[in-house]
């Protein structure tokens, strides 16, 4: 069994660590120092067809358990085999463009409520930075909220989530990780806001 001690390092490198681990070993062991990175990795884990479990060992020590499944038809290295043209969107503040702040404001809300008429939808929307506090105001969040039911996954970066301390408000989406982010953005075509 490999073993990770991935105790103080930031977001994504337990998650690279981890992946690459995963790719050579049977079973890994990874261990973290918050709940962030503990859901991150079990995140992984299911993408890359893994058995996870995860155990609190305290506050500040949570293992995380990788064992892969015997059947290799179950198994995956994580990437989507469709791609319907579908594209992600980024979108990296709570404004867009670069004029006064307010008409920043009223332009986002607008670009996120119409978001629903395109066609095709977009796969992903990903918000960084400051564009994560979008994610707690409940005239977006109703958009956004409506966008998840039809099937467009909405990924918050974690860090900048900790960074403004809007863990208990945001209202809609998935908190992710950069390396997630990052993959991601590798393998579709992507649209910045």
């Amino acid at each position: 069994m490999k073993e990770i001690d991935a105790k103080g390092l930031a977001c994504p490198k337990p998650v690279v660590l981890a992946k690459k681990a995963i790719t050579s070993n049977q079973e890994v062991l990874v261990i973290v120092d918050n709940q962030t990175a503990a859901s991150n990795l079990t995140k992984l884990g299911k993408k890359m067809g893994a058995e996870v479990s995860v155990v609190e060992e305290s506050e500040t020590e949570f293992k995380v358990m990788f064992k892969k499944k015997k059947s290799s038809d179950n198994e995956t290295d994580g990437s989507e085999s469709e791609n319907n043209g579908a594209k992600i969107y980024l979108i990296p503040s709570d404004t867009m463009g670069d004029g006064e702040r307010e008409l920043g404001q009223i332009l986002i809300k607008g670009f996120i409520s119409t978001i629903k008429e395109l066609d095709p939808l977009p796969e992903k929307i990903i918000f960084l930075n400051s564009g994560v506090k979008l994610a707690t105001k409940e005239d977006i969040v109703f958009y956004l909220k409506e966008l998840e039911e039809q099937g467009v996954e909405i990924l918050l970066c974690g860090t900048c989530v900790d960074y403004y301390g809007l863990q208990a408000e945001v209202g809609v989406g998935e908190i992710s990780n950069m390396f997630e982010i990052a993959d991601n953005l590798n393998r579709r075509d992507v649209v910045t806001v």
